[in-house]
């Protein structure tokens, strides 16, 4: 396993890391038992990085990431998120007594006494003008409760603006080979001001695993069918924001990254690993065989420069006009 620094903070995570959305719920069917199993898996293998939310699962994850972790606090880091828990648009669910509320209810499920990040979690623009949550934030890391704090934006345009706070140490940002955009400007800057970031859906939903055909049938209880067009939340957020449809046309003529990388989910994550901005990527997972699949990605071969340039034409001729979600 190799380690990044995450941006100026004093972590050092494991490159290729993982989200706990799908162990928590909302993808269809999971085994607690399995998802523990992965969990061991992948801390075997050296993975010293989890994030989470408070509301995947109601908190399940957390709980989970809590018995996976037990005795292992000072090694395992922990990155959670705050806000959809409540009414995203309302500014008193930003206050610093629901904050605080968030918090420490989190903490209580993590059975831990600190986060090593706390997340703002895809908040309305508006909000982060506004900034007042900024200084509740500074107020939690300077009692301890919280050693660094983020956001996790949906647009450029958010990312942005969150670098102008010196205060924010990282991004989480959907990016993967689908989702280019932020490699033009977003990266850069967020390297040269020493912001770390954090690459989710790198695998746009399952796309970019090159599995899925156009007559898929996902559960009633898995978002890649109740937000197929942004029905519940951000459409991005689901397939990087592509049509179903659409993405597996736009996945099958991707099938040639998988020469030499062994397949397609390895050969994905690998590009993402790739650009020297991210400090790690964070596909989710349900059970043993996807965590050593995602970590396989580690010891396949980088992509070459003319690979590079190819699938960054491909992305501006053939996918990006068909992205939804603000990017």
């Amino acid at each position: 396993m190799n380690y990044r620094q995450l941006g100026n903070t004093d972590l050092m995570v494991s490159e290729l890391s993982f989200g706990t959305w799908a162990i928590g719920g909302a993808w269809g069917k999971t085994s607690d038992d399995e998802a523990l199993k992965a969990l061991d898996v992948a801390m075997d293998a050296g993975v010293n990085f989890f994030d989470t939310a408070d509301v995947y699962g109601d908190g399940h994850s957390e709980e989970l990431l809590a018995k996976a972790t037990k005795g292992k606090e000072d090694k395992i880091h922990i990155a959670s998120k705050f806000c959809r828990a409540g009414d995203i648009h309302d500014p008193d669910n930003y206050s610093e007594e629901q904050v605080r509320t968030y918090l420490e209810n989190t903490l209580k499920r993590l059975n831990r006494e600190r986060l090593d990040l706390y997340q703002i979690h895809c908040p309305p623009f508006k909000i982060l003008k506004d900034g007042k949550v900024f200084e509740v934030l500074d107020k939690l890391q300077q009692e301890g409760k919280i050693r660094y704090y983020g956001v996790s934006v949906e647009t450029v345009e958010e990312g942005l603006f969150c670098l102008e706070n010196q205060n924010v140490r990282t991004l989480q940002v959907i990016f993967n080979i689908f989702r280019q955009k932020p490699l033009a400007e977003l990266l850069p800057k967020a390297k040269e001001q020493g912001v770390g970031i954090l690459a989710r859906v790198p695998l746009a939903s399952g796309l970019l695993t090159g599995k899925f055909s156009k007559d898929h049938q996902f559960e009633d209880d898995d978002h890649r069918n109740f937000n197929q067009n942004g029905e519940a939340f951000n459409v991005g957020e689901t397939f990087g924001g592509l049509e179903f449809a659409k993405g597996v046309e736009l996945s099958d003529n991707l099938k040639w990254i998988a020469d030499d990388r062994e397949n397609m989910t390895r050969a994905s994550l690998r590009w993402v690993l790739d650009q020297e901005e991210i400090s790690c990527v964070i596909p989710g997972f349900k059970n043993v065989k996807q965590v050593e699949d995602n970590l396989r990605a580690l010891s396949v071969p980088s992509f070459s420069e003319d690979e590079l340039i190819k699938l960054k034409a491909f992305y501006q001729k053939e996918v990006h006009a068909h992205i939804r979600g603000g990017y």
